[in-house]
């Protein structure tokens, strides 16, 4: 499950980067952004238990 929240995040980082430099879509660049760290949190706590 840890990899495949870390595959999700990079997508979602790789994604947002593309968002930021290629495109100018507003929100939906941040939202990616925001749910990579989420994704990223998600795993470092569920590696901890």
């Amino acid at each position: 499950m840890r990899s495949i929240l870390y595959l999700f995040a990079v997508l979602l980082v790789i994604g947002w980067l593309i968002g930021v430099f290629a495109y100018s879509v507003g929100g939906l660049i941040h939202i990616l952004l925001v749910l990579a760290v989420i994704s990223i949190l998600l795993g470092l706590i569920r590696r901890s238990d």
